[in-house]
C-alpha cells in the first residue's frame, strides 16, 4: 500500500491534486520512500510535480496534506487546483 499523488485535469484553475492510498503500482510509476512512507506518482503527474514538496500539517488552523508546487503559476482560493 502506498500514497499515490496525482495531478488531474479539472478544478477551477485547470489542474487539481489527487491523493489516495493505492496498492496498484504500474511499471512506469515513480516510487519514492520518505522515512518508511511509500509514495507513487505516474509519469504525466511527475512532470507537473517536479520540484514540489508534500507536507502534512496537523494544527487548529490547518490539518492534512499540502503541496507547494513551484510549477503552479496560478492557484485557486481553496488551494486545491492550479495552472
Amino acid at each position: 500500500m502506498a500514497l499515490r499523488v496525482a495531478v488531474r485535469p479539472g478544478g477551477c484553475s485547470g489542474f487539481s491534486y489527487e491523493m489516495f492510498f493505492d496498492s496498484d503500482v504500474a511499471g512506469d510509476d515513480q516510487t519514492l520512500d520518505f522515512s518508511g512512507v511509500k509514495v507513487i506518482v505516474d509519469p504525466s503527474s511527475a512532470q507537473l510535480l517536479t520540484g514540489a514538496t508534500l507536507d502534512y500539517k496537523d494544527g487548529l488552523q490547518q490539518a492534512g496534506f499540502s503541496i507547494d508546487n513551484p510549477n503552479a503559476t496560478r492557484t485557486c482560493g481553496c488551494g486545491q487546483s492550479f495552472s
